[in-house]
């Protein structure tokens, strides 16, 4: 694989769906790296020197120089290792705007209120944050029609960004299976994105770097108990 000899370094944490799609990327593009798991609670100088303003995960270090912010990693990978691997970002200017709509689309419309999920204080705010997840899965549906023209990807016949954005949700979509009893990309409902689902998840890179599903029930429910312990001491 390309890019290694210390090359490449990423800082992440293993629930984090934004450290998922970068390493996605990066194996999809056929590139070795160092991992870094990050402990949130303790942060290590590390990170905190290579993101100062967020003090986030993730951070792509390469030659020693830190990249932050998962989108801009995605770009940053796909331009300076351009002759390396498959290309992310569809080379055409007008599906490439249509590729960035749906990608700023799933983290704003969809991670957004799916992350409240499993922060919510109360029954109502949770159900008012799955209300609005399920509500925006509905209108990806239409997005993986418009992007894939009947083919198996958002990237067409091979994975693009747009597959990485989403395919790093896959474990967090079947953790919500379970946690709500109910499927978010429901096959009856959403044929399409169902069956992508299982595509992705069966590709080399997805199983390298997804999470296990049963982990992440668990730390889900962590979650939603410390949110519920904090909001009773509130109250």
């Amino acid at each position: 694989m390309a890019g290694g000899n210390g090359e490449l370094k990423l800082v992440g944490q293993w629930a984090s769906p934004f450290v998922t799609r970068v390493r996605l990327a990066l194996d999809l593009k056929g590139l070795s790296y160092e991992y870094v798991e990050e402990d949130l609670k303790n942060k290590s100088d590390l990170l905190l020197s290579s993101n100062p303003v967020h003090k986030a995960v993730p951070v792509l270090i390469h030659h020693g120089k830190p990249v932050c912010e998962s989108w801009v990693i995605l770009q940053y990978i796909d331009e300076a290792f351009a002759g390396t691997g498959p290309s992310l970002l569809p080379a055409d200017p007008y599906e490439g705007a249509i590729a960035r709509f749906w990608i700023a689309y799933i983290d704003n419309q969809l991670a957004a209120p799916w992350d409240r999920v499993f922060r919510a204080k109360t029954d109502e705010e949770r159900a008012e944050a799955m209300r609005q997840t399920f509500a925006a899965a509905d209108a990806l549906e239409g997005g993986l029609k418009e992007c894939s023209k009947g083919k198996d990807f958002f990237g067409g016949d091979s994975v693009g960004c747009v597959d990485i954005v989403l395919g790093s949700l896959v474990s967090w979509v079947k953790a919500t299976s379970v946690l709500a009893g109910a499927e978010l990309f429901d096959a009856a409902k959403m044929p399409l994105l169902a069956a992508w689902m299982e595509r992705f998840g069966e590709l080399d890179a997805a199983k390298a770097v997804l999470q296990d599903v049963d982990r992440a029930v668990e730390y889900a429910r962590m979650l939603q108990a410390k949110n519920a312990a904090r909001a009773s001491t509130t109250n």
